[in-house]
């Protein structure tokens, strides 16, 4: 029997008080976050993460003094291999914690696999997230000598059962939403410097691609919606509108909201505070007279049956996959963005 190694990309996060300041200078050090050789990157990374340390330990502590994205990213892929034929087996690498790219390479050689697929849980294609985690691996694999056909699950934005998942979800929200009036849905998506898009970034384009094809997907005639951006760290120029300025937007027109983490598929600081209790403290003093904010994705049926289908595709494919492997999803780029990626180097 053919044995398939699936590993889910996530970006990690701490596990205890104490991985709180070296986990972001690993997201710091990272060159698709901060673009500056390594002699300048490196103390620049140690300074960020020292100063942000005492903020972001406040954030954890409200969840519980870590990030819950591992434990419910091994239940992803949990479910996944529970849909997956049974010569597969699902493998979870963060990027910026543990388990990292090295150490869930190693494990995947031990399995012995005949090749691998390589699946982020980013639904929207970004260098800053999929690309970053791609170069990571290709790094680890080749160190670790892992020596067998590899492909990539691109992008999934516009896939139709991720769009399921997210229509059954937002129809149940907007109706419980809709006791306070007509809601406004809030498609809030983790922010990008502006600099980034402006280099050919898909991220945003793609962003509103899937914001468009859940709307229309949903069946809810006239309804008004908008996307915003959350979570800007620094001083440059983020891509906009802010999720706080369109809350506030909302507490003016004194309408309700349903807030869709369209970027998120798994619940971790994102979410759990920022959109559950600083967004919400910030509509309810706006006067937003209703906040509704929809899960992350998780384990939701249709969901985890698009990606072993997306898995079973790559295979059969050979070569990237999903909504966005056609030059349709990222004309910024003029094409698919990781077929120039050399799969073969991680070999």
């Amino acid at each position: 029997m053919s044995k398939t190694a699936v590993v889910l990309f996530n970006l990690g996060g701490p596990d205890s008080p104490e991985a709180v300041q070296p986990f972001l200078f690993n997201l710091f050090k990272d060159r698709a976050i901060i673009d500056l050789p390594t002699v300048a990157r490196w103390p620049l990374a140690k300074l960020i993460s020292w100063r942000r340390a005492s903020v972001a330990e406040d954030i954890y502590r409200r969840i519980g003094g870590k990030s819950p994205l591992l434990e419910l990213t091994r239940e992803q892929a949990k479910a996944l291999e529970s849909r997956l034929s049974g010569g597969a087996r699902v493998f979870v690498a963060m990027r910026y914690w543990h388990p990292m790219s090295k150490e869930t390479a190693a494990a995947v050689k031990m399995f012995v696999p005949d090749d691998v697929v390589l699946l982020p849980l980013y639904p929207q294609f970004s260098t800053t997230t999929t690309g970053s985690s791609l170069a990571a691996w290709r790094r680890a694999a080749r160190a670790a000598g892992l020596d067998v056909p590899t492909f990539a699950v691109c992008c999934y934005g516009e896939d139709g059962g991720f769009i399921d998942a997210h229509t059954g979800l937002l129809q149940a929200a907007h109706q419980t939403a809709a006791a306070a009036g007509p809601p406004r849905v809030l498609f809030s998506a983790h922010g990008l410097p502006k600099k980034i898009v402006a280099r050919g970034d898909p991220y945003q384009r793609q962003i509103e691609r899937t914001a468009k094809r859940i709307v229309d997907a949903s069946g809810l005639q006239g309804l008004d919606w908008t996307i915003c951006y959350q979570s800007r760290v620094g001083p440059l120029e983020w891509i906009g509108p802010s999720t706080e300025e369109e809350l506030r937007r909302a507490g003016r027109d004194r309408v309700p909201v349903v807030v869709v983490p369209i970027s998120f598929v798994s619940e971790h600081s994102e979410t759990l505070v920022e959109l559950d209790i600083l967004y919400r403290e910030l509509a309810e003093r706006a006067g937003v007279p209703k906040y509704v904010r929809v899960p992350a994705l998780g384990t939701n049926p249709a969901f985890i049956r698009a990606l072993a289908r997306l898995v079973g595709q790559a295979r059969a494919a050979k070569r990237p996959v999903g909504p966005g492997a056609g030059a349709h999803a990222c004309e910024q780029l003029g094409a698919c963005p990781i077929r120039s990626f050399d799969m073969a180097a991680a070999r």
